[in-house]
C-alpha cells in the first residue's frame, strides 16, 4: 500500500515538471486568488450620513409611484360605448334610436327565436340561473352531457366538450396540448384568443405570412433540417400547425385542403379554430371542413364558439376521444370556470334541432353575403375586404392617412353618420398594444338571414352615401 502511494506521488511530481508553464501559472494565480478570498476582511457599510427626520419628511413627499397603468385619454373610443336596450337581433336600439342590425354575429337570426327563447326559460325554471362550480365539482348536469353528445353528433366526431366562455375555448385547448420545447406554425392573421393560447402555452412559436402555403412550407423545411441535425430532441417535440377556418380579422378562408396534404408530408398536427366558420360553411353548416370536402378525422382538433351562429355562449372543441379526453383534465377554462349556465346549453340545444331541421338556412345566409358584398363594391374611398359568403366583411380605407387614430376616427364618423340614419354598424375593435399583427382600422359589416334585400339595399346606400359625404 505504501510503495502505491509513493508512486503516485511521483507521478504527480512528473506530470508538475511536464505541464506547460502558462498552466502552472494559471493554477498558481487561482491559488493565490482562493487565499486572498479566505483570509481577506469583510468590511461593514457604514452609514455615512444620516438624515434627519425633515429630510426623509421631504423625499416622502417628493416620491411619486410609477403608475399602476399608463395614462389614457378621455376620448378614448373604448371609453365611451354605444349603449344597447332590448335583445341585440334583427331591430337594435343603439342609444335610443332603433336601426337594423348590421353589427351583430347574429348569423343564423336565432338570438331572438321564439323556441330557442322557450327552451331557454323552462330551463332556467328548472335549473336555476347558473351552476356555481366547475364541471369537476357538481358543475356537470345533464344538459352539458346532451349538449356535448348533440355536437358531437353534428360534427361527425368521436367526443366534444363545451366551455363556458368562447374566447376561454382555443386559448385553453392550445397549452392543454403544446408545452414548453413544442413548436407551434401560426399564421399572422390569427385572432387574440389564439394568440393567447399560444402565449400560454410557453411553446416556440414560428409565424406564417397570412394563407400562405409557401411560406409555411419553407419554414416545415428548415424544422425538418434542425430535426435532421437532433434527431433525439425531435422524438420528444410535438409540432402544431394552428389557423382559423374563417379568418375573423381578414373574412377569408385558410387553405385547409393544401394544410392537410403539408401535415401529412412533415408529420405535424392541425388544431383549427372555427368560430366564424361553424354554422356558416358547408351545405349543412359544419364549417371548413364541409366547404372543402376534407375528412373531419384528418383535423386533429377543431374548436369554436357558440355565441355566433348558435346565439348562445361559451365554445366547444371535437375531435377523437382520446384527444377531446385529455381537455377534461387540463383544459384550464374547463377545469376552473363555473360551468354553462343550463338555460344556454339548453337554448345552444335547440338552436342545433333548427339547424338540423332547416340545412336551408345556410344556403340563404350565403346568398345575402354575395348581395352585401356585390353591394359595397365601388363604394368611393373603402375596399370590400374579405371572402363573398362571409357573413362579417371589412371596409378599409383606401388610402390611409399614415395615423391609424386618424383612420379610426374617420371610420367611426361614418359608423356615426349610418347610426343617424338607422343602420348599425361597428368598427373592429383591437388590444392595440397586445396584438402581434395589428390589423388597419375597419368598419365590419356583418350578414344576418333576417335581414331583407331593401334593407341590405338601404345600408348600402347608406354606407356609400357616407364615404361620399366624410371621405371627399
Amino acid at each position: 500500500m505504501a510503495s502505491g502511494q509513493q508512486w503516485v506521488l511521483v507521478e504527480m511530481v512528473q506530470a508538475f515538471y511536464e505541464a506547460p508553464a502558462y498552466h502552472l501559472i494559471l493554477e498558481g494565480i487561482l491559488i493565490l486568488w482562493i487565499i486572498r478570498l479566505l483570509f481577506s476582511k469583510t468590511y461593514k457599510l457604514q452609514e455615512t450620513y444620516k438624515l434627519t427626520d425633515k429630510e426623509k419628511e421631504d423625499l416622502i413627499e417628493e416620491w411619486q409611484p410609477e403608475p399602476l397603468v399608463p395614462p389614457v385619454s378621455k376620448d378614448h373610443p373604448s371609453l365611451h360605448y354605444d349603449v344597447v336596450t332590448g335583445p341585440p337581433s334583427h331591430n337594435i336600439t343603439v342609444n335610443g334610436k332603433e336601426c337594423i342590425n348590421f353589427a351583430s354575429f347574429n348569423f343564423l337570426g336565432l338570438l331572438d327565436n321564439d323556441r330557442v327563447k322557450q327552451k331557454a326559460l323552462a330551463s332556467l325554471k328548472k335549473y336555476g340561473v347558473g351552476t356555481c362550480g366547475p364541471r369537476g365539482f357538481y358543475g356537470t348536469f345533464d344538459v352539458h352531457l346532451e349538449l356535448e353528445d348533440r355536437l358531437s353528433k353534428f360534427m361527425r366526431t368521436e367526443e366534444a366538450i363545451i366551455y363556458s366562455y368562447g374566447f376561454a375555448t382555443i386559448a385553453s385547448a392550445i397549452p392543454a396540448y403544446s408545452k414548453r420545447g413544442d413548436i407551434v406554425f401560426v399564421d399572422e392573421a390569427a385572432c387574440f384568443s389564439i394568440q393567447k393560447g399560444l402565449q400560454a402555452s410557453r411553446s416556440f412559436i414560428k409565424y406564417f405570412k397570412h394563407n400562405d402555403m409557401e411560406d409555411l412550407e419553407r419554414l416545415l423545411k428548415e424544422q425538418e433540417v434542425e430535426d435532421h441535425k437532433n434527431p433525439r430532441k425531435a422524438r420528444v417535440t410535438r409540432r402544431f400547425i394552428v389557423v382559423e377556418g374563417l379568418y375573423i380579422n381578414t373574412a377569408d378562408v385558410c387553405p385547409l385542403p393544401e394544410l392537410v396534404k403539408l401535415k401529412y408530408r412533415y408529420k405535424v398536427r392541425i388544431f383549427l379554430e372555427e368560430s366564424m366558420s361553424f354554422g356558416v360553411l358547408g351545405e349543412h353548416g359544419r364549417g371548413v371542413t364541409e366547404h372543402f370536402g376534407v375528412n373531419i378525422d384528418d383535423i386533429d382538433l377543431i374548436s369554436a364558439n357558440m355565441e355566433n351562429a348558435v346565439a348562445s355562449i361559451g365554445g366547444f372543441c371535437c375531435g377523437r376521444s382520446f384527444v377531446i379526453d385529455h381537455q377534461r383534465l387540463s383544459g384550464q377554462g374547463y377545469c376552473f370556470s363555473a360551468s354553462l349556465p343550463p338555460m344556454l346549453a339548453a337554448a345552444a340545444i335547440e338552436a342545433l334541432n333548427i339547424m338540423e331541421e332547416d340545412p336551408d338556412i345556410f344556403t340563404v345566409l350565403r346568398e345575402k353575403c354575395r348581395y352585401v358584398h356585390t353591394a359595397l363594391q365601388g363604394t368611393p374611398g373603402l375596399k370590400v375586404v374579405g371572402e363573398p359568403f362571409a357573413p362579417a366583411l371589412h371596409l378599409q380605407l383606401e388610402k390611409s392617412s399614415g395615423s391609424r387614430d386618424t383612420d379610426a376616427v374617420t371610420l367611426r364618423t361614418i359608423v356615426d353618420y349610418c347610426l343617424e340614419r338607422k343602420v348599425a354598424l361597428t368598427l373592429a375593435r383591437y388590444l392595440v398594444k397586445e396584438e402581434r399583427f395589428l390589423p388597419p382600422p375597419t368598419i365590419r359589416v356583418v350578414v344576418t338571414v333576417q335581414q331583407s334585400e331593401d334593407e341590405m339595399k338601404a345600408a348600402a346606400s347608406c354606407i356609400r352615401e357616407a364615404a361620399l359625404a366624410i371621405l371627399k
